[in-house]
């Protein structure tokens, strides 16, 4: 009687049995043997665990080694899948092609196991020790030691020593910690600023100085377009020599003290001539000019400085007696009294206050210049 107990279930002929057929059990052997070394598929026909069974002395996908699991549906957890007989000792390749991206559980007996995550592959060995068998991982390890001269895809390296150059076109992810690399010879290349690079290929003259130790003289040699030397200066307090100004400065009504003023001019506001009213802004300067030329004149102050300041401003005005002038009625005159103005002539007047506009004290400063 033939038996079927060997690894890949193949028929056993009893001594003396199939006289005139032993050829065709011994080529059928021979074709599932070639099986055994060859590609197999087999589907799991529910959402559930499921037992796959050599069948004995005939095709089956479950006797190849390279073992694709499919599956009828998505999977919707993690499946185990026992391989069969738990006699049988042999090594696999498995595949998880099944839908659902879940994970199969390779199994045998009652021993250990194997996952396979979905759409990976394990080499995998069975050790048949029936009802207690164990499925273990065959996967190939790497070595504790030796060289690696190619890489031929992405994917991650961990635990191995790097010496010399190493070169890649593609993404190199290091797995662990990278010690020990010298960055100014060993690191070539241009980090991103999306990976915490700055996206430029080198550092302008003095620039990686000025990071190591940053001190004005160290900035002052690494920026290109500066002028003037000394020390860095911030928003408060600073102190500054021999400043030069190339603008406008705008004070912003701050007290400006222990200053000597030298070859300085004030703004002078000119208004034309005109009649009508005429209006003296103390923001576009402390130096007027007007003319008196048709109707009556009439002049507003405006945008004097704070009222615990002294704020003042000069006004020439030419043929001031030729028309009506009027005044603010702010303004305090000697007397009370306005002065008369030249018909034909400039006259000179000053006008000051220190209470923010609210009084305005006027005087003839000369009358009738020539």
């Amino acid at each position: 009687m033939a038996t079927y107990v060997n690894n890949l279930r193949l028929k056993e002929i009893a001594t003396g049995a199939e006289s005139g057929t032993w050829g065709t059990s011994t080529n059928t052997n021979l074709e599932l043997i070639g099986e055994g070394l060859g590609y197999g598929t087999e589907q799991v026909a529910a959402d559930s665990n499921e037992t796959f069974t050599m069948a004995d002395g005939a095709a089956d996908g479950v006797r190849a080694m390279y073992l694709k699991f499919t599956s009828a549906g998505a999977l919707t957890a993690t499946r185990t899948l026992t391989l069969a007989p738990n006699t049988v000792s042999k090594v696999w390749i498995i595949e998880n092609a099944t839908t659902g991206s879940q994970i199969i559980t390779i199994k045998q007996g009652s021993g250990a196991t194997v996952n396979v995550a979905s759409g990976a592959k394990k080499m995998v060995y069975t050790d048949g020790a029936g009802a207690g068998a164990a499925v273990l991982d065959a996967d190939p390890t790497a070595a504790a030691s030796g060289t690696v001269t190619s890489v031929g895809t992405t994917g991650t390296v961990n635990g191995i020593t790097l010496t010399g150059t190493v070169t890649t076109s593609g993404n190199l992810t290091l797995g662990g910690t990278l010690g020990s690399v010298d960055l100014t010879s060993q690191i070539t290349g241009t980090l991103p600023v999306g990976n915490g690079g700055t996206g430029i290929t080198s550092l302008g003259t003095g620039v990686a100085t000025w990071w190591g130790t940053p001190s004005s003289a160290n900035l002052a040699s690494a920026v290109t377009d500066e002028t003037g030397s000394g020390a860095l200066v911030f928003g408060t307090a600073p102190t500054l020599t021999g400043v030069t100004l190339a603008g406008a400065v705008t004070g912003a009504d701050q007290t400006v003290s222990a200053v000597n003023l030298k070859d300085y001019g004030e703004i002078t506001n000119a208004l034309g001539s005109a009649g009508g009213t005429r209006a003296i802004d103390l923001n576009s300067g402390n130096s007027i000019s007007a003319t008196v030329s048709s109707s009556t004149n009439t002049f507003t102050f405006s945008n004097p400085t704070a009222s615990d300041e002294l704020c003042g401003f000069t006004l020439t005005l030419t043929n001031g007696g030729s028309q009506t002038v009027n005044w603010p009625a702010s303004v305090d005159w000697a007397a009370a009294t306005a002065p008369t103005l030249t018909s034909s002539g400039v006259d000179v007047l000053v006008f000051y206050t220190i209470d923010g506009g609210t009084t305005w004290y006027g005087f003839l400063a000369g009358a009738a210049m020539a």
